[in-house]
C-alpha cells in the first residue's frame, strides 16, 4: 500500500494531509515549523508504514527546515508546483475556497494520480550557495539601476552638459561625482586637482576624462540654480553608494565564478570548460542557469529542457483547429538567461548566420533569438552529455 502525504507550506505552520491509494484520510494535522514537532511529525509518518511519498509546494525558503528534516530522515519528496495544485484545486468542489488543508489534500491527491513530479534531493552546499549568491546579485544589480537612474535625472537638472560628457556605469565618472558635481567645484578645482582625484583613485587616462569635464563645466551658464547644492550633495551621495555597490557585485562575480568551477557542469575538463565554452555564456550567466535549471538529469530531452524554459512551442487543438503557440507558463529566469546568452553570441560565426537567416525568413529580433536559443539547447543538451566543450567545427557523422 502507498500512501502520500500533501504538505503545504507556510511560514509559521504547515499543514500535512496523508492519504491511501483508496484516497482514505490516515493523517491531517498542523506541522508547526519547528525542529521539535517537525520530529514528532516524522516519527508519526514513519508509524503508518508502507511506502510513502511526500509532496510540497514550495522548494526553499520557508520550506527549507522541513524538507532537510524528511530527506534526512530517508523520506522521498517531489515538488508539486502550485499552478498544478491552483489547477486542481480549482477543479473540486467548493473549488473558489482555499485553505490550507484544502491545499495539503489537493497535494496528495495529486500524487495519487500522477507520477511525473520532480524528485526533491537534499542539495550540497555549493549548490545552495550558488542560488543564494546568484539572487544577491541581482538584488544588487537592480538596486544599482535605480541608483545610477536617479543620479542621472538629479545630475541632468543642475548639470546637464556634465551628465551628457559622464558614463556615470564607469568607476571614474563616479569618482568623480563622489567629490566634484556643479561647474563651480569643477572650475574651482582646475585640472590639476581633477588629475590629483583621478589619479588617487587609479584611474586610467585621467587626462582625457579631465579635459571632457573641464570643458562640459566651462561651457555651464555661471547662474545659481534652485536647490543646486542639496542636489549636489544627493548626487555626491549617490555616487558613492554606487561606487560601494560596483565593488560588492564584483565581489559577488568573482565568488560565482569560483563556484562554477567548482561544479561538475561548469568546471574545467582537460579539453577546456563545459558550459562556459558555449559562445555567450559567461561566468554569471553560467551560475545562473546552473542555479535555476538544477540538476539537468531531472529533464528527459533538450526538447524537455527547452519546454521548461518555455522555448519550445505547444500545441493547441480542439476538433479540427490545430494549431502551435508559445507558452504561457514556463521558468522566466531561465528562459531569460538563454535568451540573452544567445544575443551574445551574435559575435561568433555560426550563430550570426543562424540569427540572419531566420531574419531572412522574416523572423523579427525577439522571434530570431529565441529560434537561436533553442537551437543552443540542443547543443548544450549534447554538450552535457558527451562531456565536451563545444566545438565549432563538429559535424554529425
Amino acid at each position: 500500500m502507498r500512501i502520500s502525504v500533501g504538505i503545504d507550506a507556510a511560514k509559521e505552520e504547515h499543514w500535512a494531509t496523508a492519504v491511501t491509494a483508496d484516497g482514505r484520510v490516515v493523517l491531517n494535522r498542523l506541522v508547526a515549523n519547528t525542529g521539535e514537532d517537525i520530529q514528532a511529525f516524522i516519527a508519526e509518518l514513519a508509524a503508518l508504514g508502507a511506502e510513502r511519498v511526500i509532496g510540497i509546494d514550495m522548494l526553499g525558503g520557508i520550506a527549507t527546515l522541513i524538507t532537510a528534516m524528511l530527506l534526512a530522515a530517508g523520506e522521498r519528496m517531489v515538488h508539486v508546483p502550485g499552478l498544478a495544485v491552483n489547477r486542481a484545486r480549482q477543479g473540486t468542489v467548493g473549488g473558489q475556497v482555499k485553505s490550507d488543508p484544502k491545499d495539503a489534500r489537493v497535494i496528495a491527491d495529486q500524487l495519487r494520480l500522477r507520477d511525473d513530479f520532480r524528485t526533491i534531493t537534499l542539495g550540497d552546499d555549493d549548490a545552495a550557495e550558488l542560488r543564494l549568491l546568484v539572487g544577491r546579485r541581482d538584488d544588487l544589480v537592480v538596486d544599482q539601476t535605480r541608483r545610477l537612474t536617479r543620479l542621472r535625472y538629479l545630475l541632468t537638472s543642475i548639470h546637464p552638459s556634465l551628465e551628457r560628457t559622464l558614463d556615470v556605469t564607469q568607476r571614474g565618472p563616479l569618482t568623480l561625482l563622489g567629490r566634484l558635481v556643479t561647474a563651480a567645484e569643477i572650475c574651482a578645482a582646475g585640472r590639476t586637482g581633477i588629475l590629483a582625484l583621478l589619479k588617487d583613485a587609479n584611474i586610467r587616462q585621467p587626462g582625457h576624462l579631465a579635459q571632457r569635464v573641464l570643458d562640459a563645466a566651462q561651457a555651464h551658464p555661471d547662474i545659481k540654480l534652485p536647490g543646486e547644492a542639496v542636489t549636489a550633495d544627493i548626487v555626491r551621495e549617490l555616487a558613492r553608494e554606487a561606487l560601494a555597490c560596483r565593488v560588492r557585485i564584483l565581489e559577488l562575480e568573482r565568488r560565482l565564478e569560483a563556484l562554477v568551477s567548482r561544479h561538475p557542469d561548469g568546471a574545467l575538463i582537460p579539453d577546456g570548460a563545459l558550459i562556459r565554452s558555449l559562445p555567450g555564456m559567461g561566468a554569471v550567466l553560467t551560475a545562473k542557469l546552473l542555479a535555476q535549471a538544477g540538476d539537468f538529469r531531472r529533464f528527459r530531452s533538450a526538447a524537455a529542457f527547452a519546454a521548461a524554459a518555455g522555448l519550445a512551442p505547444v500545441l493547441r487543438q480542439s476538433g479540427k483547429s490545430r494549431h502551435l503557440r508559445r507558452p504561457g507558463y514556463a521558468n522566466n529566469d531561465l528562459k531569460n538567461v538563454l535568451f540573452r546568452a544567445a544575443f551574445c553570441s551574435l559575435g561568433q560565426a555560426e550563430s550570426r548566420a543562424f540569427y540572419d537567416r531566420k531574419r531572412s525568413e522574416g523572423k523579427r529580433h525577439a522571434q530570431a533569438l529565441i529560434a537561436l536559443a533553442r537551437r543552443r539547447v540542443d547543443v548544450l543538451w549534447a554538450m552535457l552529455h558527451a562531456k565536451a566543450p563545444y566545438n565549432p567545427q563538429h559535424r554529425t557523422p
